[in-house]
């Protein structure tokens, strides 16, 4: 695994126990010789993501829109900078760029990507690594309401097992290198079979 995107959110949070689970995965991610990619900010836990792994020698490419990149927020010190038109091209280059995706704590924008990373490697367009850092329990609502889904039905449980969570930054990363993808074949055949049978309905792809 050469590179992991990790979406996070541009505020520090009310506790300091999200800067230091920031700091600790940046020099995770240096220590281990894995490249950091991220929304190229320069405030908040993105900020403090990106010079921890700075600060260790690591490389870190930062992929920022052009709208915010004009706030005057975007990292200059990186070992790359990709400033894109807008959100969606922002988005395409961090998955194209990555092995892997970890979620920190976040606010909207880290649940709508990590929202579209689950639903890619979901669809097979692509089988990357997904896990959640789940510093202070920050994830327990969204994991709960993950079950949830799978019990009404909308969610295939080898999919919900398939997110690796951790409140250690070594670990995660150790879980995401050991990563198989969900063996899509038997759940093609399951749909193709209601299909058949008309019970397609009652399924939730």
């Amino acid at each position: 695994m050469e590179k992991i995107c990790v979406f996070c959110g541009s505020s520090k949070g009310q506790d300091s126990i999200y800067e230091a689970a920031a700091s600790a995965l940046g020099h995770q991610l240096a220590k281990k010789g894995i490249g950091l990619v991220y929304g190229g900010g320069n405030v908040g836990l993105m900020g403090i993501l990106a010079d921890e792994v700075l600060s260790h020698e690591g490389t870190c490419i930062g992929i920022i829109p052009q709208s915010i990149a004009d706030l005057e927020i975007a990292h200059l010190g990186l070992s790359e900078l990709h400033v894109v038109p807008d959100m969606p091209q922002r988005k395409q280059m961090m998955t194209e760029l990555s092995d892997g995706f970890i979620a920190m704590p976040g606010g909207f924008g880290t649940l709508d990507e990590l929202s579209e990373v689950l639903t890619y490697n979901q669809l097979r367009i692509y089988d990357k690594p997904v896990g959640l850092l789940n510093i202070n329990g920050y994830f327990n609502g969204l994991l709960a309401f993950l079950d949830h889904c799978v019990a009404e039905g909308f969610v295939r449980e080898e999919h919900r097992k398939n997110i690796m969570v951790s409140e250690n930054a070594g670990e995660l990363i150790e879980m995401m290198r050991a990563y198989e993808p969900v063996q899509i074949a038997k759940w093609i055949d399951d749909i193709k079979e209601e299909r058949k049978t008309g019970a397609l309905n009652n399924r939730n792809i």
